[in-house]
């Protein structure tokens, strides 16, 4: 692969950002990264709730602390200061690092595997708050049902294994290793679901028989991978569970704040353009809709 210097020019994809704000109660609102706030305007759920976006300096040379303005600014920008979940995907600092910090703030459970609950337990949160979940097993939240199925991360996974003792902060960032990674289904009782592949890896054949409408699919790191890789990965995500749409998150540039406008990660850590030119003809040829969600903003992945 030639190295390319800059980043990918995410207005050649304005086409894609198409989905319809929310008219009723039930909507999505991307956040960043895996971050999605679920709600139908009596229970609400959260994936990551990742907001402190750390600098790649601070990342790589310093440890690392929830960035409690941060958090509350974006929570605040949101109107969220009740949850009933919040859901890492793994336990990455890019996904996990603020999760204990929001179900504080919220109320909220904090749900996912052993990892996660260590995330949880440093921070100070009772066992009663922390939900640790066998791959398969089912959560109900109002008329929301969550089941989390055991997943992949994407190759390289650079902190790789689980973390096995509460993880105080400050920590470096290599001390929040994956964990458990997860693909997510999120049903609601008047019919829609979504699946959220936080990362993008796969466990073969892990969602054959599953099926969802919306499948929000995380592409950080796609476009260095092989083709092959990328084929498989549409065919064990979007194609197993029969979605009609696929909505694109964790392709922003996670060491920038939510206050400034999302760009793509630079070509050096990944390639959106060759992600983009690979889902687009996947998807083209399966009639389905590929598209970016617009940060902030409550949408109807449905519609």
């Amino acid at each position: 692969m030639r190295f390319r210097l800059g980043r990918p020019d995410v207005t050649a994809y304005a086409h894609r950002f198409d989905i319809p704000e929310a008219t009723g109660d039930l909507s999505v609102t991307f956040l960043g990264v895996a971050t999605l706030l679920v709600t139908d305007g009596t229970t609400s759920l959260m994936t990551d709730g990742f907001f402190s976006r750390p600098n790649l300096a601070r990342v790589g040379l310093r440890p690392l602390t929830p960035d409690d303005a941060r958090i509350d600014a974006a929570l605040n920008r949101v109107g969220v200061d009740r949850l009933a979940a919040v859901l890492p995907v793994h336990s990455h600092f890019d996904h996990a690092m603020d999760s204990a910090v929001v179900a504080e703030r919220t109320g909220a459970q904090l749900v996912g595997g052993s990892s996660t609950a260590n995330i949880g337990r440093g921070h100070g949160l009772p066992e009663s708050r922390l939900d640790e979940v066998a791959s398969g097993e089912s959560r109900t939240y109002g008329d929301f049902t969550v089941t989390a199925f055991k997943s992949r991360h994407c190759p390289p996974d650079r902190f790789p294994g689980t973390i096995d003792a509460p993880l105080r902060t400050p920590a470096r960032a290599k001390a929040y290793k994956c964990g458990e990674a997860w693909s997510v289904f999120v049903s609601h009782a008047s019919g829609p679901t979504i699946l959220v592949q936080g990362s993008a890896g796969f466990l073969p054949g892990a969602l054959v028989g599953r099926s969802a409408d919306v499948v929000y699919l995380g592409i950080g790191q796609l476009g260095v991978q092989s083709d092959d890789h990328i084929r498989t990965f549409w065919q064990e995500t979007v194609q197993a569970v029969g979605a009609h749409r696929v909505v694109l998150i964790h392709w922003d540039d996670f060491f920038r704040p939510l206050d400034q406008p999302l760009r793509a990660l630079p070509f050096a850590g990944d390639d959106l353009d060759v992600t983009m030119q690979m889902l687009g003809a996947l998807a083209d040829r399966d009639g389905i809709q590929l598209s970016f969600p617009t940060v902030w903003r409550r949408e109807d992945p449905w519609a």
